[in-house]
């Protein structure tokens, strides 16, 4: 294994972190909106059907 596969397997593992952390943040944010704004943007209905499809 040379240096540039083990930084690149160091980057995608940071950029799933990252990513991971960017989704909590977002679900903590709509979480906070009231319940009728979350309604009229589809929240969670919207966020939990493109979740079920990346499995």
């Amino acid at each position: 294994m040379n240096g540039f596969t083990i930084l690149r397997s160091v980057q995608h593992y940071v950029g799933k972190i990252r990513t991971m952390r960017n989704e909590i943040r977002t679900q903590r944010f709509m979480n906070e909106l009231p319940a009728d704004l979350r309604k009229d943007i589809g929240w969670p209905d919207m966020y939990a059907s493109g979740r079920r499809n990346d499995n």
